[in-house]
Formats: C-alpha cells, sequence, structure tokens
C-alpha cells in the first residue's frame, strides 16, 4: 500500500545556540508520547550550560504532549518547575501552564536563552505492505535519554557554577547564622545568662524563618522585622506596660486572685481573657499598626516595603512581634525565677540547670501559642487594610478571636497537659489557615516563594 501523509512536526528553537550543554544542534523534536524537560541537569532533554546560564534552573521548565485530538493533530502545553527565575511567556511570567502555538516565545529567566515553538509539515511518500502494519506502542518509540560521558569543569567545581542558588535554594544564609550562633554559645558557656539569650534568639529565629517566613512567601526587608520585635520589646520595659495592665487588669476583670483553685474554669478563662488575650494581643500588635501609619507616609517602593499593604504584612510583622514578646517575657521573667528558686533550694548548679531546661520549651512553645495569636491577629489587620470597607468588623472578629485562643491556652495549662496540647494544635492551625488564606488573597502573589513540603506527582 502506498500513501502520501503530511508528518506535522513539532519543535522547539533555541535563538542561539551558543552555550548548549554537549550538542551544537538549536532544534529539538518534541514527542507525542513524551514530555521534554528544559535545565542544567544532565538528565534533562535539552541540556544548558551552567556557565553561560546561571539563571537557568537545574530543572527550569517541561513540555508536556496532550492527549490527541479528534482530528489527530497533537498539541503541547510549557510549565514552570518552581524555577527560580521563572519562565516567560510571550513576554509574561508563567503561570501554571499554557498551551503552546505557533510562533510562542519561551525565555528561561528574564534575559535567559530564548526558544521558539514552530510546527513543520513533511510530505513522504509511504510504503507499507499490508501484513506488515502493526500500531506501535509507547514502549517501541520511547527514547531513553543518555548521558554524555564529557565531565566539565563546573561538574568538577560545582560551587562556581551555583551562584546565587547557594542563597535561593540551599538555605546558605542560614547556614552561616547557624554556624555563627554555635561558635557564640561555645564562647559564653562561662556566661550562662548570656549563653541563654544566644540559645533563646536562635531557636526563636529558627522558628520563626522555617515556620512563618517561608511559609508566607514573601520578601520583608529584616530589619523591618526586627523593628517589629525589638519595638514590643521596648513597649514591655516602658511604662506603657503599666498603662496596660491598669486598664486590663484594674479596670477590667483581668486581675487573678492569690489563690486561683477557688475560681471556677469559667471565671478563670474571662479573667485570662481580659487581662491576657485583650491586653497582650493589642499590645503585640501595636508595632504593626505603627507600620501601617509609617508605610502610608512613604512613596513606593518604601511603602510595601515598609508599611502594611496586605494580610501577609500583618503575618510576618505579627509574628517578629510576638518573637520579641516571648524572649523578654521568658529571659526577663519566667526563667530567672525558676532559676533562683531552684537555686535555693538545690544550689546554683541545679538551678541554671532547671533554668535552662525551662529555657527550650517555653521558646519552642511560643510557635503554637504567642505566635499563633500575633500572626492570626495580624492577618486581620492586613485584611482590613486591603478592604477597607469591612475594616472595622474584620479588625474586631480577628481580635476577639485571636485573644480567645489566648485565653483558653493559658486556662487550660492550669487543668491538663492534653488538653493544653490540643488547643496548641488548634491555635497553630488557625495560624497556617491564616497564612494559607492570606497567601491566596495577596496581590504579589506571583512573586511568592512560599516552601511546599509535600508535592503532588
Amino acid at each position: 500500500m502506498t500513501s502520501k501523509k503530511a508528518n506535522k512536526n513539532a519543535f522547539v528553537r533555541l535563538v542561539c545556540s551558543k552555550g548548549v550543554g554537549f550538542e551544537s544542534k538549536n532544534r529539538y523534536l518534541l514527542l507525542t508520547n513524551k514530555e521534554m524537560i528544559i535545565g542544567r541537569e544532565l538528565n534533562c532533554e535539552v541540556i544548558l550550560d551552567a556557565m553561560m546560564y546561571r539563571m537557568v534552573s537545574r530543572r527550569h521548565a517541561v513540555i508536556r504532549p496532550l492527549p490527541q485530538s479528534p482530528d489527530g493533530n497533537s498539541k503541547w502545553i510549557i510549565c514552570d518547575l518552581n524555577s527560580a527565575n521563572g519562565t516567560y511567556l510571550n513576554g509574561q511570567r508563567l503561570q501554571g501552564c499554557q498551551e503552546l502555538q505557533p510562533g510562542d516565545r519561551i525565555v528561561l529567566g528574564y534575559d535567559g536563552p530564548e526558544f521558539i515553538f514552530e510546527y513543520e509539515l513533511n510530505f513522504q511518500p509511504t510504503v507499507i505492505p499490508e501484513e506488515d502494519i502493526t500500531p506501535l506502542t509507547p514502549a517501541k518509540i520511547e527514547q531513553t535519554p543518555t548521558i554524555p560521558d564529557y565531565v566539565s569543569f563546573t561538574q568538577l567545581f560545582p560551587i562556581i557554577s551555583t551562584g546565587k542558588d547557594l542563597t535561593t535554594k540551599a538555605y546558605l544564609i542560614p547556614g552561616i547564622i547557624t554556624v555563627v550562633f554555635v561558635v557564640l554559645m561555645f564562647a559564653t558557656l562561662d556566661t550562662p545568662q548570656i549563653n541563654q539569650i544566644i540559645v533563646a534568639t536562635f531557636i526563636a529565629l529558627a522558628a520563626y524563618y522555617f515556620f512563618i517566613y517561608l511559609l508566607c512567601g514573601k520578601r520583608k526587608p529584616w530589619w523591618i522585622l526586627l523593628a517589629s520585635a525589638l519595638t514590643t520589646m521596648l513597649i514591655l520595659l516602658s511604662p506603657l506596660l503599666d498603662v496596660f495592665i491598669f486598664v486590663f487588669r484594674g479596670i477590667l476583670p483581668g486581675s487573678l486572685p492569690s489563690d486561683q483553685e477557688s475560681i471556677t474554669f469559667t471565671q478563670l478563662l474571662v479573667r485570662m481573657f481580659f487581662g491576657a488575650g485583650l491586653m497582650e494581643e493589642l499590645l503585640k500588635a501595636l508595632p504593626i499598626l505603627a507600620a501601617y501609619l509609617i508605610g502610608k507616609q512613604l512613596s513606593p517602593p518604601w511603602r510595601e516595603r515598609v508599611g502594611v499593604r496586605e494580610p501577609l504584612d500583618g503575618i510576618l510583622l505579627g509574628t517578629a512581634s510576638a518573637v520579641g514578646f516571648t524572649l523578654l517575657e521568658t529571659l526577663g521573667q519566667y526563667v530567672p525565677q525558676i532559676t533562683q528558686y531552684v537555686t535555693q533550694q538545690a544550689g546554683e548548679g541545679a538551678g541554671l540547670l532547671a533554668g535552662f531546661q525551662l529555657l527550650i520549651p517555653r521558646i519552642l512553645g511560643s510557635l503554637p501559642g504567642h505566635m499563633a495569636y500575633s500572626g492570626y491577629l495580624g492577618y486581620f489587620i492586613g485584611l482590613a487594610v486591603l478592604k477597607p470597607a469591612k475594616s472595622w468588623q474584620i479588625l474586631l472578629v480577628g481580635y476577639l478571636t485571636a485573644s480567645g485562643l489566648h485565653a483558653l491556652w493559658n486556662a487550660t495549662g492550669a487543668i491538663n497537659g492534653l488538653l493544653l496540647a490540643a488547643v496548641g494544635i488548634v491555635s497553630y492551625a488557625f495560624l497556617m489557615a491564616a497564612i494559607l488564606k492570606a497567601r491566596v488573597l495577596s496581590p504579589t502573589r506571583k512573586d511568592n516563594f512560599a516552601t511546599r513540603f509535600f508535592h503532588n506527582k
């Protein structure tokens, strides 16, 4: 049997072939049963030289075939693979996946290598004996990529080609900070008070960075976050704290009796709501409100960097404020009290050990505790900025909810440890839900770098 059939082949063509991995060709055939991954790794179908294209990730983008349409035509989509610098399709940064059309221009990174998607029609006569016509299965036509034996200079010295990937993907800065803190811990073993401050600060920073900052996924200047924590500390050390105590524990029913066993759980919960929840959450929210007011007076881009423009800003500043609150409360009140008490009973060594044993759970407890309440209220402050028409209703709901969770934590702490753990889990879940919703609402969502702990295949 003789036939004349049009074969519609699809290609991606590299506009400039300079720097292409180990082959000189600049056109790549797209198969209808196999995806094509573009990147710097050796197992990619299109390998780009690391020295020439540092903006390209190891696995940058993928072109996937779609199921054939009824008329027999094949189509392909392009997807970004969580690359550091993004994939651009016809000048627009790619969000998710998009179907390719002839003439589409694909750029890896803002100014990286450029590919053009194109079709080519080939008319070829074909003679096929009837008895030899058998359907091809994917297993027969699938091609296995081969890894060349060539060893490049950047493979032998990978640090030369990684560039800014060290800071964006390899956690270089957190690693440096960890080394510095470990050295300081060893250097201050003879001064227990300073050693406690260093240990507490490191644990708090690690918890904040890995469980809050990376999950929020919005870049906020570190000095703004530090200013939020320091402002809360200064408020706690200032006469303003006495004003808060007078209002919430003097005028309002927030004070506790000397004998707490004489009151019911409901009475304890009410007193904690006023004396701990409402008072402390308002105090920790002051740096967020200050950042909002300061940001309003600034012009772009400083308004966005410093101020509160969306829920993610409120969460980041609120949790940073909670870190300052927890550090000062723990190192200035709880640890010295237990250290002094145990020292009087069993000696100085036992007192220092008891203080250190209290230090770690108190700091880690701030994650489902103070950071959860303050971050949750920060979400509502940012939401009120985003939706000013309903700002007062939004702020009231957030303030009362955060204060209620805070009061429930304090009240259950005197009853049962398992119940306290349950309240902590619920509080942390509230914060995580707020972070996820804030990422959806974020006006800068396309630039979000939030960590994904689990990937769906």
